[in-house]
């Protein structure tokens, strides 16, 4: 397991660690922890699940030593209220990993600063120019456009038996919606080595985001990189700024041109924006907006919809319950299934809401941490204290959910829950103000992809394998991932 074999080289570390003291009396309940390496011995490779482990004995709100920085752990629905409600500014903060200083982002993108004049500006600029619902709105036909692009290339699997491996697919549908939305180009083609560049960095940065780093437990050892992580990304984040540029200069000689045609993206809208000599937003500003959007808005879509469509695959039953409501709705498969539907779709909503509870893309969420001391049901959460908030246990907690290890999309046709925020049983993508600020634009991207993919055809796993017999483990990084990718063979119904 790559945490233990990262342990086992602590001790070496020793002249430079923090001796943990006595644990604050005030501090939450949690393990006692360790000298120098503190509660790290509890984790394992899957550390949502290890925290939701200690969770049952300590209790919802749990105090652990990772290394030298002390942190809080938040597994009830309750507390996370408190801690993202109640108290939403007093955790408004980011405790930035040490893979947030590949090429700077922690210093420029809404992801890592904290709560202030530039963080603001870009959340307004972000929901204005690219996820309000009028821009969603006037985005739909390109959505369309890219799923139809999705499905002539399941067809073609299909027509010659090849299976699929679904989170490719989504990831290159995922990667084309939202370069089109952004510069009106594709950045990624199915089975091309052409857009192989652009993808590679995507998805190098992410796995350097998913892994353990030795200087997130030990912030004294950041200014040596002891892993090389940093400099691995530093590579590939620069390529990806190095295409952001490249564009944008196209972009602005094309825009300089009397003849040109004034295209209606993002980027034009944003170059409007920054070129106003009143405007704070800058050209650096963009190409760090570009990377984060990419960054966080691929994976953790295309990895969700696998998920679903192995859950799916698992329980034929609901497959079925699913592409009958789409059917219903579009008349016997006479019509594709758009947007403004989804709202009729409510067996299909319960299905990705199921999903999303059992296998959230981020367990643990981004981490928060403490502005100032707070005092939260009796104890004293420290300034500065990080804070994981384990949205993985909340969704399998057997106080909260029935049956909690099932897929049972029916609990959502019962209650009245979504993932918007508001109902702490179910916060996958957040709440507050770090609330994740591309959410609508997930939620229409699920539901028109998965929706295309189970109206349009039938499946099965590649080499006969049963149902009953797929891998289900988690693999964990940035984003929950399936241990094994699911490659399924199309069938047309």
């Amino acid at each position: 397991m790559e945490y233990v074999t990262l342990f086992s080289f602590l001790l070496g570390f020793a002249f430079l660690a923090i001796i943990s003291g006595r644990r604050n009396s005030r501090l939450p309940p949690g393990p006692f922890p360790f000298p120098i390496i503190g509660n790290l011995l509890h984790l394992s490779d899957k550390p949502n699940q290890s925290l939701a482990t200690l969770a049952k004995r300590y209790g919802p709100l749990m105090t652990l030593k990772l290394g030298s920085k002390t942190t809080v752990v938040v597994s009830s629905p309750d507390i996370a209220k408190d801690f993202f409600q109640t108290h939403d500014h007093a955790f408004s903060s980011r405790s930035v990993p040490d893979s947030g200083r590949v090429v700077n982002h922690n210093k420029y993108s809404m992801v890592w600063l904290p709560v202030g004049d530039q963080w603001k500006r870009l959340r307004r600029i972000s929901k204005e120019r690219i996820f309000s619902e009028h821009c969603l709105d006037a985005s739909e036909l390109l959505r369309r456009k890219k799923v139809d692009q999705l499905i002539d290339h399941v067809n073609h699997c299909c027509t010659s038996e090849k299976a699929v491996n679904i989170g490719e697919i989504a990831f290159t549908t995922s990667l084309n919606v939202l370069s089109n939305l952004m510069f009106s180009m594709d950045m990624a083609q199915y089975e091309s080595e052409s857009s192989k560049e652009f993808k590679e960095a995507v998805w190098t940065v992410l796995e350097v985001a998913g892994k353990p780093n030795l200087a997130d437990f030990f912030p004294i050892l950041k200014p040596f990189d002891p892993q090389g992580l940093v400099r691995h990304g530093n590579v590939y984040g620069k390529k990806m700024l190095t295409i952001f540029d490249r564009i944008i200069d196209q972009r602005l000689q094309t825009r300089s041109s009397s003849s040109a045609t004034t295209k209606t993206d993002v980027l034009d809208s944003l170059l409007n924006v920054s070129l106003n000599e009143e405007s704070k937003f800058s050209r650096n500003d963009m190409r760090y907006l570009f990377y984060t959007l990419f960054v966080a808005g691929t994976d953790t879509t295309s990895s969700t919809l696998e998920w679903i469509m192995a859950e799916l695959i698992k329980n034929p039953d609901k497959l079925k319950t699913a592409r009958s409501e789409i059917i219903k709705l579009t008349k016997n498969n006479k019509k594709d299934i758009q947007e403004q539907d989804i709202s009729q779709l409510t067996y299909l909503q319960a299905v990705i809401k199921e999903t999303l509870r059992l296998h959230p893309p981020v367990p643990l969420l981004v981490p928060h941490q403490a502005i100032h001391d707070v005092e939260i049901q009796g104890f004293l959460v420290p300034k500065n204290t990080q804070i994981l908030c384990n949205v993985w246990a909340m969704g399998r907690d057997p106080k909260v959910w029935s049956n909690p290890d099932s897929f049972i999309p029916e609990r959502f046709l019962e209650v009245n829950i979504d993932y918007k925020g508001q109902d702490f049983q179910l916060i996958p993508f957040g709440s507050g103000r770090r609330i994740c600020p591309g959410l609508n634009m997930a939620h229409r991207m699920l539901h028109i992809m998965l929706a295309s993919l189970i109206q349009k055809f039938d499946w099965k796993l590649e080499g006969n394998m049963k149902a009953q017999d797929m891998d289900m483990n988690e693999k964990f990084g940035l984003t929950l991932q399936k241990n094994t990718p699911l490659k399924a063979i199309p069938l047309k119904l």
